[in-house]
């Protein structure tokens, strides 16, 4: 049992469990954090709506199309969601890649790397995903750390299908 049943990975501080409609409210505080538009992107939700369809678009439907997606990182005492973390399959990446998001009041507290962690983990033994990718800015320092530390190598420099910034692209082998 696990996420592609629907059941929540507890960890020692957090769990991961999938996302749901009536998470709007917490992903629009997210997406619209200044860090996550600086180091993630700008995805124009800025109502309640939009994130429901953020929602719709993005992690609901991955969990039907690829068994995976986004999942919320709650807070295991409080049940709080504090970030999201999980695979994403984007067209122009060979394999699945990690994600990763935490709203800034709980950074640096180790309660990222513990969700990826987890994910990595759960990565080959519940979707038997052998390689992992993860992209980051060049200059995100934590994230590039974040992903070093969980066995990550960086590989080489992308740039996203369609445009935009230079990307460092990492990967990772199952041990």
């Amino acid at each position: 049992m696990g996420l592609i049943e629907g059941d929540p990975i507890e960890g020692e501080r957090i769990r991961l469990r999938r996302l749901r409609l009536t998470d709007a409210a917490f992903i629009l505080e997210l997406v619209n954090e200044p860090d996550f538009i600086r180091n993630i992107g700008d995805k124009g939700v800025r109502s309640h709506d939009d994130a429901r369809d953020y929602l719709l678009a993005g992690p609901l439907t991955s969990y039907e199309r690829h068994g995976f997606g986004l999942y919320g990182i709650e807070l295991r005492e409080t049940a709080a969601l504090i970030g999201v973390c999980g695979l994403l399959k984007r067209d122009w990446l060979e394999v699945a890649d990690l994600g990763f998001a935490t709203l800034a009041g709980f950074r640096q507290r180790g309660l990222t790397r513990e969700a990826a962690g987890l994910m990595v983990g759960s990565a080959a033994s519940e979707y038997g995903l052998d390689r992992l990718a993860a992209i980051t800015l060049p200059e995100n320092r934590a994230s590039i750390d974040l992903l070093v530390s969980l066995g990550f190598r960086f590989e080489r420099m992308i740039v996203p299908e369609g445009g935009g910034d230079q990307l460092r692209l990492f990967m990772r082998t199952a041990a």
